[in-house]
């Protein structure tokens, strides 16, 4: 069966030109081998008139274009000036079109930034846009209130957590994207690649092949390209007026919430650890204005966090060890608000809608079943006991509506429910939040399991845990695959549900690493590397979504259910919660009026009022209450059709008519540039600096948090005390006591960190001791008392050996002491000795100890060494490297000419 492989578009970069009456926007790759050219008119003042001919246009092609459409929109022939084709700007993509009382605008992605890279296929940020009316101004009717449109737009800040890919979809998982690979094509590439090959084949230059009487065959990989889940899309309606129209390469997805990548170094070999959020586009807004859910099930800050682990010594995703966890936060699916007009910290929560049959939670847990499968697990982190009811209401509400719909499921894929008060066990003193969390993390991710590409867990064969056995999922002949997902809630989904989202990473992190074969156990401990280097991925994660929703970052951490936050803290939350207060009260309308307008749920006309004028926006997220629906769903089999036969795997995951439809697919030589993921990431037609690549500027364990001392164990899963971690500062101490401090330790104390560094851990910094605040903070060498007054000297000779000895303890550079000479001499001399004495009696060793050779060398030790046996094919390759470099070229074979073919037709052809 012939391999698959993730499409890559075929427009990375676009430079966009201008005449008086058209725009060009030329979009080329990122070898800048194969262009593409759409045109779009000018002179259409409301409408949107674009033209794609289809057409691969090589580099030579497309320069005489521009040449012809440069000569042709000159007013007099021959005179060079600003009336003929003109560069107006580069960009990176498309955002989309948007038009709101005058003409079209298009928005550009002018500034990225690469963020994190999964199995090669890069994920970028954006970092700045452009917004460009396309109308001439000769034709432009104006509007007086275009202008605060506009303005409303903008307040979506585009290069605020926006990423996309070239090559990757980021509204699927993992899981999603590589099973979709393993699909068994060949049963339905016939009618699904016809369209494709009719383009290609239009897209064909009219050239001559050189190699076609040769007899070469062509080996054959399928093109799989995917269509997105529209559900984490923020474009989808900024694009939808030119789907249609212009080939799949110009339309580019962009997903909104939180990305971060760090590097966990384990003696030396690299894992990536990935952290991607989605946020959901449906019913989105900010905190007390967007509450529930709405009529199609859709709820508020619902929010799809993955976290990918693998083996970055291995980069392809299908050769690699790669293995992912999916976990899902959102507001409660029921009907309820909160009225922001009393100006209350804590408005009444209120039910606004009687739902006996649990419909609005049916849709939204029929959702759930058909993109993650069963069981679907409900953790309810409200509270439970209350003087006055306030947060009781929603779980008085919640759980008869999952008894309701649990009653027509199957027993074994009924919705589980966990309601556990968490505020009121945080201020117990006899009760560990964290640890409950722990037991709760490890019966989740044991009903759900977790997905991995490789079925060969040798790991659980050489060590071997009773929790594995125990773990769920659904195991396949290619791997493992999580079935189900976790989905966690207290009011707002911010501060409590970020804590119990770290805490079933952490445990599903631990069986990731235990897969991969990185511990010996599937279990973590706090206060090592490897979780510090996780809580920072997951306090950034948190602190952005809540950034997003609520206008403030966390208010209570993990360090603050962990109770080890330092008092200044406290300050910090109280400024938080003032901040998240006056965001609510003042800023919050105004960005869900750009939220809606951004996304489309408002589209202004001249025939409706304008968008400020509404008082509410509940009309336009309910549908239902502008039109009555065609059809009303089933109270008993509240569930798509199709979905039940293929529980607990997920029905977007299973191969069958239904969702092969959303994929296209496409026969190609393997060697074809719009799957060869190697020369996208590698990029050999260009000079790259290895210090400028985005792996060595990433998060690393060893530089961020490992101590920089001598003789600590290198391990990222030891645990260290606070202070002995590479962020940390030493608290100022005399030079008296950090010298008998170092006697004891036999160690130095870490450098001092910059400024960013101080500013991210200030938490920590609180816990130092401040007692001379005029004594200077000594570096990570080892204090030499030059004086007699106990004051350090340091010479620029130190200051170069700096970087010596920070690595490896010690100065290389100095001479060795007398007595280390001493010992190395006699060490030496023993040795010679040894070697020299001719041992009279044979001493059979096999009597004394049993010793198995390690070696594949017959003889091998430090005297002598036999030279390993050259195969004929090794030696025939040396030998004509040798000839090739004296002039003397060998013939060609069968391989070196398919290979010279395949590069021939993708250079030149």
């Amino acid at each position: 069966m012939p391999q698959s492989a993730a499409t890559i578009s075929g427009i990375q970069r676009m430079v966009l030109y201008e005449t008086r009456a058209r725009y060009f926007l030329v979009g080329t790759n990122q070898a800048q081998t194969k262009h593409r050219v759409l045109k779009i008119d000018r002179t259409e003042p409301k409408d949107l008139v674009i033209i794609d001919d289809k057409h691969v246009y090589n580099q030579q092609e497309v320069r005489e274009l521009l040449g012809r459409l440069d000569l042709g929109n000159r007013t007099k022939i021959g005179q060079k000036g600003s009336s003929g084709l003109s560069r107006a700007f580069s960009a990176f993509g498309i955002v989309g079109f948007v038009r709101f009382l005058e003409g079209y605008y298009i928005v550009l992605i002018t500034k990225r930034r690469k963020l994190a890279d999964i199995g090669g296929h890069s994920i970028y940020k954006i970092e700045d846009t452009s917004m460009i009316y396309i109308p001439n101004d000769s034709v432009r009717v104006t509007h007086p209130d275009e202008a605060r449109y506009v303005r409303i737009f903008q307040n979506v800040d585009l290069s605020s957590n926006f990423y996309f890919s070239y090559s990757y979809d980021l509204s699927h998982s993992l899981q999603y994207n590589l099973t979709l690979l393993q699909r068994p094509y060949e049963l339905w590439s016939s009618p699904t690649s016809r369209p494709e090959e009719e383009v290609q084949k239009q897209s064909k230059h009219d050239s001559f092949d050189i190699f076609e009487d040769e007899g070469l065959p062509t080996q054959v990989v399928y093109g799989v390209q995917s269509e997105p889940y529209y559900k984490y899309v923020w474009n989808g309606k900024l694009l939808e007026r030119v789907k249609d129209i212009v080939h799949r390469d110009w339309l580019m997805y962009i997903i909104h919430g939180f990305c971060g990548q760090s590097k966990l170094l384990i003696y030396g070999r690299p894992v990536h650890i990935t952290l991607i959020a989605r946020r959901s586009s449906k019913f989105a807004g900010t905190r007390f204005l967007k509450r529930g859910a709405n009529c199609e099930g859709d709820v508020a800050n619902e929010v799809e966090t993955e976290q990918i682990v693998n083996d970055a010594s291995v980069m392809s995703l299908t050769a690699g060890s790669y293995s992912s966890y999916v976990q899902v936060r959102g507001s409660v699916p029921l009907y309820w608000s909160q009225d922001i007009s009393t100006m209350m910290p804590k408005p009444p929560i209120r039910l606004d809608q009687a739902d006996p049959y649990a419909h609005v939670a049916a849709l939204h847990f029929d959702q759930m079943l058909q993109r993650f499968g069963s069981p679907i697990i409900i953790l309810n982190l409200v509270k439970k006991r209350e003087k006055r009811k306030h947060e009781k209401i929603l779980s008085e509400e919640l759980y008869p509506a999952v008894i309701n719909l649990n009653q027509f499921l199957p027993p074994e894929n009924c919705i589980d429910y966990i309601a556990w008060d968490m505020a009121r066990y945080t201020k117990s003193k006899l009760c560990n939040v964290l640890d409950r969390l722990s037991m709760i993390a490890e019966n989740v991710v044991k009903r759900t399991g977790f997905f991995s590409n490789h079925s060969n867990f040798y790991c659980h064969t050489i060590r071997p845990d009773d929790r594995w056995g125990d773990l769920g999922g659904y195991i396949t002949a290619s791997g493992r695959v999580q079935t189900g997902v976790l989905r966690t809630n207290c009011v707002d989904c911010l501060d409590r549900t970020n804590t119990a989202q770290f805490m079933v990473g952490k445990c599903a992190l631990a069986y990731q690493l235990y897969a991969l074969g990185m511990i010996d156990k599937p279990k973590l401990q706090f206060d090592t590397d490897c979780m510090r280097l996780f809580e920072e991925l997951y306090e950034d994660h948190g602190d952005t979504l809540s950034l997003q929703y609520g206008g403030s970052q966390l208010v209570h951490r993990v360090k603050t259910y962990r109770k080890i936050a330092p008092w200044t803290q406290h300050s910090k939350d109280i400024m938080q919660t003032l901040s998240r207060y006056y965001s609510n009260a003042f800023s919050d309308a105004d960005r869900q009026d750009a939220i809606n307008l951004f996304l489309q749920v408002f589209q202004p006309s001249e025939s409706k009022p304008h968008l400020w004028e509404l008082p509410t926006d509940f009309y336009l997220h309910q549908r239902n209450t502008m039109a009555l629906p065609l059809d009303r769903r089933s109270y008993t089999m509240w569930w798509s059709e199709g979905i039940l036969p293929f529980l607990p795997v997920a029905y977007d995951e299973v191969s069958c008519e239904d969702t092969m439809k959303k994929v296209k697919v496409r026969r190609v030589n393997r060697f074809e540039e719009s799957i060869d993921i190697y020369t996208e990431f590698f990029k050999p037609y260009e000079l790259t600096s290895f210090d400028d690549t985005f792996c060595i500027a990433m998060t690393n364990s060893a530089r961020e948090f490992m101590p920089k001392t001598v003789g600590v164990d290198p391990s990222p899963f030891t645990v260290r005390k606070p202070e002995e971690t590479g962020k940390s500062v030493l608290g100022n101490k005399s030079s008296k006591e950090e010298t008998l401090l170092q006697r004891k330790t036999a160690a130095s104390a870490p450098p001092p960190p910059s400024e960013e560094a101080i500013s991210s851990t200030s938490e920590d910094d609180s816990e130092e001791d401040r007692d001379d605040d005029a004594s200077v903070s000594q570096r990570s060498t080892p204090i030499k008392l030059l004086t007699e007054s106990g004051e350090s000297t340091r010479t620029q000779e130190e200051i170069q050996q700096q970087s010596v000895k920070e690595p490896y303890g010690l100065n290389l550079a100095e001479f060795p002491a007398e007595k280390d000479l001493l010992i190395y001499e006699r060490f030496a001399h023993l040795g010679e000795s040894q070697h020299r004495v001719e041992k009279t009696e044979h001493i059979n060793l096999a009597k004394i100890i049993c010793l198995e050779p390690v070696s594949s060398f017959p003889e091998d030790s430090i005297y002598s060494l036999s030279p390993p046996q050259v195969d004929r094919d090794s030696r025939e390759e040396f030998e004509s490297s040798v000839l090739t470099g004296q002039g003397q070229v060998r013939g060609l074979c069968r391989e070196d000419m398919l290979l010279y073919r395949e590069y021939v037709k993708n250079r030149y052809m």
